[in-house]
């Protein structure tokens, strides 16, 4: 089956590396993988050929969409993404195509997704079945009402299927979309789409860096990086302010996007057992490695934390409820503590990180992480297109 996955990310990298675990998952089918963003290194997969858009952006409050490419003109690279994307459906003819978050978000790309859904509906480009790819949590809306509406005008027009990425045990959709009810497609929650650190992970990490079985690794991490700096820089002035009888190695990652003013500035505070780096392609098996991880709270690297068990410190993203409201869901069973702002202060996160470092035990959840796998599982169901 030929699959082409739709994805694009405009601030950091969660929605990318999500859907690219499930294009992972797709590994029996012919996957296109198109995406459109700032540049970020992902691992080649086989059977995955990616498509790269002319890249666009936004700001780290969501507005000024614009060319990744200073250079170019905005119009210009909207009329070559859409004519690209139309072609490209045009000559793959998919038997699936895959739409990550739109209908219920990117409402700024329906440029260039309206034409193909159009198109397959009226029957001038190839028909496929087409499936929404939904995180588990939307962010609040200025005009809830209009959203919503248009969102279920949308999804009941062009959609054959819904895939919640969740696990209904910790969130519902109707929690965050109050118009749940009318959504006339099949919805399928799939659990949670992460992937787990590799075999023997913690024991191969902790020895290729160091580390005795007395020692204790922190991780800080910050996402894409286009915001957590805050945090980093409070993690890398509360080290050195703990308790003299703990040694402590301290891993900073820093995200991709991290401007080189902000990194250089993180590598200045770094002291002895510190590391600052931007990036790894196997962060679940540093996860597994650490003794605590120190972080934001967005969907993967909550869910990775979960899968490598890893205890967790987290500070949401404050601009949407999206990050607050799942840490407080995962604080309530346990899986993770919450940062307040004030805890950002260098003297009151040593003692967060002290306290967090004396608990004994791993947290271990029984929420449904294998969303990829399902998600494989269902797309070969044979949905009927409309």
């Amino acid at each position: 089956m030929k699959i082409v996955v739709y994805c694009q990310h405009v601030l950091g990298i969660g929605h990318l590396f999500r859907t690219l675990e499930i294009c992972r998952a797709l590994d029996s089918h012919d996957v296109i993988f198109v995406t459109g963003g700032p540049h970020v290194d992902i691992p080649a997969l086989p059977h995955v050929r990616r498509v790269c858009l002319p890249g666009l952006q936004m700001n780290r409050v969501f507005q000024d969409l614009r060319p990744t490419d200073r250079g170019k003109n905005l119009h210009n690279v909207r009329r070559q993404r859409k004519e690209t994307l139309l072609s490209l459906i045009r000559e793959e003819a998919p038997d699936v195509f895959l739409v990550e978050l739109y209908p219920f978000g990117r409402e700024n790309f329906w440029f260039e997704i309206d034409p193909v859904l159009d198109g397959m509906r009226r029957r001038v480009l190839p028909q496929a079945k087409v499936v929404c790819s939904l995180r588990d949590i939307l962010v609040e809306k200025t005009n809830a009402a209009d959203y919503e509406a248009r969102v279920v005008r949308t999804l009941n027009r062009f959609f054959d299927a819904l895939f919640i990425h969740a696990d209904p045990k910790l969130v519902r959709l109707e929690e965050t979309f109050s118009r749940y009810a009318d959504i006339g497609v099949p919805v399928d929650y799939t659990g949670y789409v992460t992937p787990a650190p590799s075999a023997g992970a913690r024991q191969r990490v902790r020895r290729q860096m160091g580390i005795s079985p007395d020692d204790h690794l922190v991780v800080a991490s910050a996402g894409g990086g286009k915001v957590g700096g805050d945090l980093l820089a409070a993690v890398l002035k509360a080290v050195p302010q703990m308790a003299r009888n703990r040694r402590i190695h301290l891993l900073v990652f820093t995200g991709p996007y991290l401007s080189r003013y902000d990194f250089e500035y993180l590598q200045a505070l770094a002291g002895p057992g510190t590391r600052v780096q931007r990036f790894t392609d196997v962060f679940p098996d540093f996860l597994a490695a650490a003794d605590l991880s120190i972080s934001m709270a967005g969907y993967n690297t909550s869910m990775n934390l979960l899968a490598a068990q890893t205890k967790a410190l987290v500070w949401p993203f404050p601009q949407n409820r999206e990050q607050g409201l799942r840490t407080r869901r995962l604080a309530d069973i346990g899986m993770l503590a919450m940062l307040a702002d004030k805890d950002l202060e260098p003297c009151h996160l040593a003692e967060r990180i002290d306290y967090a470092l004396s608990q004994k035990g791993a947290p271990r959840t029984e929420l449904d992480l294998n969303g990829a796998a399902t998600t494989a599982r269902l797309l070969g169901t044979g949905i009927k297109p409309c």
